[in-house]
């Protein structure tokens, strides 16, 4: 018989299962209470089973257009998505060599998360208010704002995103072989044949988990949307207003279907890249018998 495990186990893993109740609870109670019958409330008890709060949802009544918010946030976040693996790729490459500066860039890099991200979206908000003054004085005739979706509000998400790519991208090429390189250069491989043949295939499950990042991070972003992103809102905005005055499950069902393509994303992803790995090692395989 193994030995008995002492009182300190039980107690921690009460404290465990108490905190896993605390941090999932609230969303396991929304996803439930999303599926509350037609006469059904905001809490508990259920009244009934349906689907009647997620068809209020795609039929877009209520007091904000849902499917449009839920379309731009969407577009935002591939956007965005896009951005950070090419910028973040591209400056974990430029970072791979020493320059002039290389340090103090790489800090003001990642300095934005440090900083409160309302005050990110204020500041962006002041420099887009800024530049329409400078357009309006400069005599543009029927200028509005350069505030918006894929502007001012892009700016403001990339600022959130950039930084961990860049990170991710420096955890990468830290503990990358460069013989790899070395070897296809020596092969009369150009600097473009080197990184597609050699250096993407090895880097691409990371590329892909930078994507997710960028995405997701889009995705649920409220406090860097708030005051940058013009006169739309994302769904996450649009949510926000809801909370007061929405009195009916349909904003449940709402965040139900929100979390859903978040788990799309992120189970899509992870496929994704173990079918890149799964084909990594087939080709190591491939080679290893080519070389006997």
């Amino acid at each position: 018989m193994g030995d008995k495990r002492s009182r300190s186990f039980y107690v921690l893993a009460a404290f465990f299962a108490a905190y896993v109740l605390f941090l999932y609870g609230p969303m396991i109670a929304i996803y439930i209470l999303s599926f509350q019958g037609p006469d059904g409330g905001l809490t508990f008890p259920m009244n009934g089973v349906s689907l009647v709060w997620f068809g209020k949802v795609f039929a877009g009544a209520g007091i904000v257009d849902i499917g449009a918010a839920f379309k731009r946030s969407l577009k935002l976040g591939l956007v965005v998505m896009v951005l950070t693996v090419v910028l973040s790729v591209s400056a974990g490459m430029a970072f791979r060599k020493s320059f002039r500066g290389a340090t103090f860039l790489f800090y003001v890099a990642i300095a934005s998360l440090i900083m409160p991200s309302i005050i990110t979206s204020l500041g962006i908000a002041l420099e887009f208010r800024l530049l329409d003054d400078f357009i309006i004085k400069s005599g543009a005739e029927g200028w509005t704002t350069a505030m918006g979706l894929f502007t001012s509000g892009l700016g403001a998400h990339l600022t959130w995103t950039l930084p961990f790519g860049l990170l991710i991208m420096f955890a990468i090429f830290n503990r990358f072989d460069g013989r790899l390189e070395e070897a296809a250069r020596d092969l009369g491989a150009t600097p473009w044949q080197t990184f597609r043949h050699v250096v993407l295939p090895i880097i691409l499950p990371s590329v892909v988990g930078i994507g997710l990042f960028g995405f997701t991070l889009s995705w649920d972003e409220l406090a860097r949307s708030s005051q940058a992103i013009g006169s739309v809102n994302t769904l996450p905005l649009e949510l926000q207003g809801l909370t007061t005055t929405v009195t009916k499950p349909d904003i449940y069902a709402l965040g139900t279907l929100t979390s859903a393509v978040s788990f799309l994303v992120i189970f899509s992803a992870l496929i994704v890249i173990l079918v890149l790995q799964a084909r990594q090692r087939r080709h190591g395989s491939d080679a290893g018998k080519g070389m006997v």
